[in-house]
């Protein structure tokens, strides 16, 4: 992944010259290395779920599109931002560029949080034996905290890369991760005990007191 990324990112632009690549870099895979050895070492039954991830592990042809556009939009959060640093289109100041990987590091907080908090947050949509409904935490203030962080951290990549153009694919992104949550709330009311009374005590999906 590693050098995918660095490929995306430093590729178009075809310089190292690019102090906003290599900081977007540093908030993506410092904090992703040190959540995925917490997890390894406190709760590698979470990581195991989270490892079977993409396309081919949904069981929903629906989210197996939804998984397969969240993959082309996530890379192209880095590569256009890229292609924006090469020529120009849409540059924004230091500070932006300094907020927009804040917001990376805010969303891999929550993401943190969420893992803390649910050891059964698996990166498919299934109801995991002896899953039981979480409502502490991030979960006491939304439903569905992980895509909360997911999409303050994917909105950050770009002005972290210093690029304004590159947040038009996060708006199919957020499309993406609406279509999924609905879908996997659905589920979850069918088929995991308490759900439905949860979602009663909690009202909001992604955002508190908005939706």
């Amino acid at each position: 992944m590693f050098v995918v990324l660095f490929i995306a990112v430093f590729g178009p632009p075809w310089t190292l010259h690019y102090w906003q690549g290599w900081t977007a870099l540093a908030a993506f895979f410092i904090p992703s290395c040190v959540i995925t050895v917490y997890v390894a070492k406190n709760d590698p039954a979470l990581l195991e779920r989270r490892l079977k991830a993409g396309p081919k592990d949904e069981k929903e042809i629906g989210q197996k599109i939804v998984q397969a556009i969240a993959l082309v939009v996530f890379i192209a959060d880095f590569v256009l931002p890229a292609f924006d640093r090469r020529f120009g289109w849409s540059p924004v100041s230091s500070w932006a560029s300094i907020a927009g990987a804040i917001m990376m590091l805010i969303g891999f907080w929550i993401t943190f949080a969420v893992f803390r908090a649910n050891s059964f947050t698996s990166a498919t949509i299934e109801v995991a034996e002896n899953q039981k409904v979480i409502s502490t935490g991030p979960y006491a203030l939304v439903r569905h905290p992980l895509y909360t962080g997911a999409l303050i951290m994917l909105f950050g990549i770009p002005l972290a890369l210093g690029s304004w153009l590159g947040e038009l694919v996060n708006i199919v992104m957020t499309i993406a991760i609406v279509w999924r949550l609905l879908d996997e709330e659905k589920l979850l009311v069918r088929e995991l005990p308490g759900y439905a009374e949860y979602r009663g005590t909690v009202r909001h999906r992604l955002v508190p007191y908005v939706w």
